[in-house]
């Protein structure tokens, strides 16, 4: 990428979507994209808009830099330092799993039936005690990360708290700052610890989970972006990947109130599995397994009898 010629954004865009598409990248023109729009602060559609605009020096160097660090399997969204889920923005980073959109699936029915629950608490509440508001319903995210999932539910719901677990520190800060960005912060209580250890003692009206869910054996061919780039401790979920849901399963069910329920995003192929082991719990009554777009069972939901 000679800096001495003039690269237009048509031009530099053509060749960026070659160089990527030679280096193996998934979407090479989509990244290709991304990357320039975000570099500029500029909308996509932008750079069909003024595609023959020249792009100064610094530009293409601070670009060149990008291009370098995308065909070296860094996630775009690494790169960018964000990714929105949900319509909302959540700051990324390299201690942190990329918020991907199947996890929306499990964001809905937690928000389809928090706000169904919140309904069927406030009737009761009004005719026990009409004078008193609406009662906060109380939810746990296990395994925050970024915070996407608990962020953008409370972003989704009125009257609810969170409690949110991550096991790393540096992820628990990410989650910190997003739900500052976010307005959020003021219902949200973080801890850092394994799974449900930091929260013990406490109730929930649900919890909420996307643990690491893949087969040990099997990070080891996952596609290179995340193999290499995203943290490993968010991804091995044990021998058959089921290690997570096998403790959730056990513990969650007697941290839940009443019309509680647990949900958790499962892998291809887990979620009869996964069931299967909330109800071996003698607490838990009724489950729901949750397709997402592609058909893949997606989220699997556990009612407290």
């Amino acid at each position: 990428m000679a800096t001495q010629e003039v690269w237009t954004i048509g031009r530099i865009l053509k060749w960026t979507q070659d160089f990527f598409a030679k280096h193996g990248v998934e979407s090479p023109r989509l990244d290709a994209e991304v990357l320039l729009a975000h570099l500029l602060d500029k909308e996509r559609i932008y750079l069909y808009v003024h595609f023959d605009e020249p792009l100064e020096k610094p530009e293409l160097a601070r670009f060149h830099d990008m291009v370098k660090q995308r065909v070296s399997h860094v996630p775009v969204a690494y790169i960018l330092g964000e990714k929105e889920f949900m319509g909302l923005p959540f700051r990324v980073t390299e201690d942190t799993l990329v918020p991907r959109p199947d996890t929306e699936i499990l964001v809905q029915a937690a928000v389809e039936r928090l706000k169904k629950l919140a309904g069927v608490q406030a009737e009761a509440a009004g005719e026990a005690e009409p004078e008193k508001g609406k009662p906060v319903l109380k939810f746990a995210d296990i395994g925050t990360g970024t915070g996407a999932i608990c962020l953008s539910v409370l972003k989704f719901t009125k009257d609810t708290e969170a409690a949110t677990v991550d096991i790393s520190e540096k992820a628990r800060a990410v989650a910190e700052g997003n739900a500052e960005a976010l307005g959020v912060a003021d219902r949200v209580t973080f801890y850092t610890g394994d799974l449900l250890g930091p929260v013990q003692g406490q109730k929930f009206h649900a919890i909420l989970s996307n643990p690491p869910y893949i087969p040990d054996a099997e990070v080891g061919q996952l596609q290179a972006d995340v193999r290499l780039s995203e943290p490993h401790t968010a991804l091995a979920g044990g021998a058959d990947g089921l290690d997570f849901y096998r403790r959730l399963c056990a513990e969650g069910p007697e941290m839940l109130l009443p019309g509680g329920f647990l949900a958790f995003e499962v892998g291809i192929h887990q979620a009869e599995a996964v069931a299967e082991l909330a109800k071996a719990n003698p607490l838990i009554g009724d489950t729901e397994i949750i397709k997402d777009l592609a058909g893949i069972e997606r989220v699997v939901v556990a009612d407290l009898k």
